[in-house]
């Protein structure tokens, strides 16, 4: 994988392992990075799912960025149709975590302002994270801590993400990495709380299709600041920044 930027006096670097994880290494404290790939016309999702755009570069960047971070977090829908799963200490992830001096285990928080995790689910037990709102049946939840899943209730009608964020803070998770899908990524970045976007941009023209931000506009216009750009086989890496980091 190569830098093009930032750039060193013109030459073009290239990335070893430790490069690739200097390279998104995250601030210090509170920091939530959001994590997407998409076609060159914004598309996310092709049938619904991700994978049709992604490639093996783009595989390395997720899992580092999972290993990198304190915890996932994701929508429903997301999780539900890419198949999410607990990561396992064996899998690649829990491996290359165990390879920084990370622990193993990284939960997944699950957005539902309805509670639709059940524990039957992939996700249905520890050491999932349920976020949800007041609108959630009461009946729903108890099942799910009982299986070992924890609930956070933020919110009345719909999930306060700026109130999940300290709650998730308060049990130690502050490095965030958030999966989408788009209608997490809308809400996010209407309420201010989008530190950082790493797009992989895949040289693909698809149409139709799921976009990054969907369909509704946003409060106000967003403009990130490009501070990584990073190639492989003509797809692009980078990163956006939306804050400065933490002091």
């Amino acid at each position: 994988m190569r830098r093009l930027l930032p750039g060193s006096g013109g030459d073009v670097m290239e990335l070893d392992g430790p490069g690739l994880v200097e390279a998104y290494r995250a601030p210090d404290g509170r920091w939530l990075r959001v994590n997407f790939v998409g076609s060159l016309d914004g598309v996310v999702a092709v049938e619904g799912r991700s994978g049709p755009l992604g490639g093996p570069g783009d595989l390395r960047v997720f899992r580092l960025l999972r290993a990198l971070a304190d915890v996932v977090l994701v929508g429903w829908g997301t999780a539900s149709s890419e198949g999410y799963r607990p990561v396992a200490p064996d899998s690649p992830v829990g491996r290359l975590r165990a390879e920084l001096g990370r622990p193993a285990e990284l939960p997944v928080a699950v957005v539902s302002r309805r509670a639709s995790l059940a524990p039957g689910d992939l996700l249905g037990g520890a050491p999932t994270i349920l976020i949800t709102s007041e609108a959630a049946d009461e009946s729903r939840l108890r099942p799910l801590e009982d299986a070992g899943v924890t609930v956070l209730v933020c919110g009345e009608d719909d999930v306060d993400l700026p109130r999940a964020l300290d709650l998730l803070a308060e049990h130690g998770l502050e490095r965030i990495t958030c999966e989408g899908g788009p209608q997490l990524l809308r809400a996010a970045l209407a309420a201010g709380v989008v530190d950082e976007l790493d797009l992989t941009i895949a040289p693909a023209l698809v149409g139709a299709g799921t976009r990054l931000v969907g369909d509704a506009a946003l409060p106000e216009v967003v403009c990130p600041r490009l501070t990584q750009v990073l190639e492989e086989d003509g797809v692009l890496f980078t990163r956006y920044t939306l804050s400065a980091p933490p002091a």
